[in-house]
């Protein structure tokens, strides 16, 4: 271990070693269930892994030294790599308590330190276990105009008709992104491929501190190095997709009083340290000397749910086919409005089939004793409320197609919208109006009778309804649109456009009359509704 720490603009070494009695090191292992934490220590033991993951093994030459110092060690150091591997197998053979597998690991085989690299694997294979443990943020990589000006002081505007995608190398990319990171804060990077969805994931681990060394991550004072204010980022990049994944940064604190205890600014620091992201991620993508430079643009798609992300602007996706219109961008399915035949009306195979199984029946069924039991007449009541809920399942299903079910695991949990249409006029105004546009009518006919001529009684009425007019729209001090309520809608649940279509199945929503942008068709979760038709919030979006 080097003696002095001296400050560098480096990034954290993956080989840097944290005290394994560390708030931090224990809370990652901590939330590892008993089967995660073995698979990801035989993970380690893995001969890939090994260089950046060495237990701690005993040397033939300590023979004595172990026999006077660790005779009495609960989890003595065994003499090679494998017999490690046999005892963590023999672990996961059988059944035993979580806190055995724990104190192994850092009382025993790795009592002299966790790696980074080590950490980072743990809190990945959380990740994997808890998919909805992040909150995720979609953007969009849009290329930008080349300046105008050769002193570059007019601001780049997007480029909405070049189809430049940026090429994304893993090194070039983090060399530049180091080279955007301030020099008192060290950062930790480390790739990996998803399990099971298409993407590449990058968690950036952010420590503020100038050090890069062991010595600089043991220094427990505050003033030197905030180890446990630390944050971790991830970073997802969907396979062939001009769109990029942003995670909410987090704490590896132990709790938030302690978080709050060490860093009082917290929430500002999250909200700096995203924008840096913001900032840094672009021009870790361009490449000025081919004169391509990017920018991220929001999608206000934010959710927990990373398949979602995935269906929605994964690649493939990037025309927002979704709703009702997802039949035509299945790629399973080769239905198309340009077909001359016309499709099966859905629903019809069900009733196909009642049918079918009635006629042959003979108009009912049969008993187990052979007897045929005719179906009970119902009511004119009871047909229409049959067809009325036949009515709304067919809607529903023309409105959201195949997408919004439940148990699909591509649900949202919230949704926020504002509503800034005008408020429609009622009844009263409309009549009101009608009785005007009469009165007008009803005068001039008696002016026509009277040769055309408009006398002084006339005038006089004229002018007082229009000065009480102005006085009624002085008064109100509306807009010219008409009065805007300020209406906010927020919707919440683990799956929010599921509920709203089991909303109109049972009739409560009118699926007919019912906005696109509540059956998700829009792919966006916080937006504004501006003449009917929902944007992104703040201009930007759809």
């Amino acid at each position: 271990m080097a003696r002095l720490s001296v400050p560098t603009t480096a990034r954290l070494p993956s080989s840097v070693r944290v005290d394994p009695s560390h708030p931090t090191a224990t809370k990652i292992l901590g939330r590892l269930s008993r089967s995660s934490l073995l698979s990801i220590a035989l993970d380690w033991l893995d001969d890939s892994n090994l260089p950046l993951a060495q237990p701690y093994l005993r040397r033939d030459s300590d023979d004595e030294e172990f026999e006077n110092e660790d005779a009495d060690d609960l989890y003595p150091p065994e003499r090679s790599v494998e017999a490690v591997r046999e005892i963590y197998f023999s672990l996961q053979a059988r059944k035993g308590s979580k806190r055995e597998v724990l104190d192994r690991i850092t009382e025993g085989d790795w009592r002299h330190g966790l790696t980074l690299y080590q950490l980072a694997m743990a809190d990945l294979q959380y990740l994997y276990d808890h998919p909805t443990s992040q909150q995720w943020s979609a953007y969009r990589v849009v290329p930008l105009k080349a300046p105008r000006d050769s002193d570059g002081e007019e601001p780049p505007e997007v480029d909405k008709q070049s189809l430049t995608i940026p090429r994304f190398h893993p090194s070039t990319f983090l060399k530049t992104l180091q080279a955007q990171v301030l020099p008192d804060i060290k950062a930790h990077y480390n790739f990996d491929a998803h399990k099971s969805l298409p993407l590449l994931l990058l968690r950036i681990f952010i420590l503020d501190s100038p050090y890069n060394t062991n010595l600089g991550l043991q220094t427990t004072t505050i003033t030197t190095t905030n180890f446990d204010a630390s944050r971790t980022v991830y970073i997802a990049f969907p396979d062939a997709s001009p769109h990029i994944f942003i995670s909410k940064p987090q704490t590896t604190t132990v709790s938030s009083s302690t978080a709050s205890s060490i860093a009082p600014g917290g929430g500002g620091e999250s909200k700096s340290l995203r924008t840096l992201l913001l900032e840094g991620i672009p021009k870790a993508l361009s490449r000025p000397l081919q004169r391509q430079r990017f920018t991220l643009q929001s999608t206000k798609l934010v959710t927990r749910n990373l398949a979602e992300l995935v269906e929605r602007r994964g690649g493939g996706r990037t025309n927002h086919a979704a709703g009702g219109w997802s039949i035509y961008a299945d790629e399973r399915k080769r239905e198309t409005p340009l077909d001359l035949v016309l499709p099966s009306p859905p629903l019809s195979s069900e009733l196909s089939e009642e049918g079918e199984g009635g006629r042959r029946d003979g108009g009912g069924s049969k008993s187990a004793g052979g007897k045929r039991v005719v179906p009970p007449l119902m009511s004119d009541q009871e047909k229409r409320e049959e067809r009325a809920a036949k009515r709304a399942r067919l809607v529903a299903r023309a409105r959201f197609g195949d997408t919004a079910k439940v148990g699909d695991g591509k649900g949202v949990e919230r949704v926020d919208v504002v509503l800034e249409d005008a408020f429609p006029q009622g009844e009263r105004e409309n009549v009101e109006e009608e009785e005007e546009e009469r009165d007008e009518g009803d005068r001039a006919a008696g002016r026509s009778a009277r040769g055309g001529r408009k006398t002084q009684v006339d005038a006089a009425l004229e002018r007082a309804e229009e000065e009480d007019e102005d006085d009624d729209g002085r008064r109100e001090d509306q807009p010219a649109g008409g009065w805007r309520p300020n209406v906010r809608l927020t919707f919440h649940g683990p799956h929010v456009f599921a509920g709203i279509r089991q909303l109109v199945e049972c009739g409560i929503i009118d699926g007919e009359r019912m906005p696109g942008w509540m059956t998700g068709e829009e792919g966006v979760t916080i937006g504004a509704v501006r003449n009917g038709r929902i944007r992104g919030h703040k201009g930007s979006g759809l």
